[in-house]
């Protein structure tokens, strides 16, 4: 079962999961984020690209608890100032993107469907590049939840990701390996009719690909 948002890491890790085994299911999140129309949009071709099924899950309440520029279009997404090279300008960045739990949300929820469709493996799309600012992409988190799962999941779903120790370029690689069609990828934090190229998304993945 693969957590598919469309983005460069999600997506290489849904065409690594379908070279390893089979997916049964890609889920896709609505929490109310920006990009959350164009992020379905492209979940869905690319489900449907490797012949998987693709299913979307409304999460309306994440605005109870988080008031991130992500979610909240009165507050500004960072595209000015941003330099993913800085890691100062990019922890400041990171703040205003920062979904409380979501991550932790994600996993269990997706883990959920995985023990009811006997998955053995839950995989996110995390990357070590930006697990130096956002820590719920790192290898240490991945571990401790596959180790909170095998208590809260009969058949003991494993969280596996084949990008944690990759940086963008490097994913950016594997995806050519395997042939990604990157034209479906949306990698943007806004949700209009092209992508921004100006938000730190956007510049980790411009870059990535030169």
């Amino acid at each position: 079962m693969v957590l598919l948002s469309a983005g460069l890491d999600s997506t290489v890790n849904l065409y690594r999961a379908a070279e390893e085994s089979q997916v049964l299911l890609a889920l896709t999140f609505n929490y109310g984020q920006r990009a959350a129309l164009r992020e379905i949009e492209h979940a869905a071709k690319l489900a449907k690209a490797i012949g998987t099924r693709h299913r979307v899950i409304d999460l309306p309440w994440f605005r109870d608890f988080t008031k991130t520029s992500l979610v909240d279009s009165s507050m500004d997404i960072p595209t000015t100032g941003v330099s993913i090279d800085d890691h100062i300008a990019s922890t400041h960045s990171a703040k205003a993107v920062w979904v409380p739990n979501r991550n932790g949300i994600f996993l269990n929820i997706g883990a959920a469907f995985a023990e009811g469709l006997l998955a053995d493996w839950l995989v996110p799309g995390f990357n070590f590049e930006e697990a130096q600012t956002f820590p719920d992409n790192s290898e240490a988190y991945l571990q401790a939840a596959t180790r909170s799962l095998q208590f809260s999941t009969a058949n003991q779903v494993q969280v596996r990701c084949f990008t944690t120790d990759l940086t963008k370029p490097q994913i950016v690689k594997l995806g050519r390996k395997l042939k990604v069609p990157f034209d479906l990828i949306w990698t943007c934090y806004f949700g209009d009719e092209k992508q921004c190229g100006r938000c730190e998304s956007c510049l980790r993945f411009d870059r990535a690909q030169k």
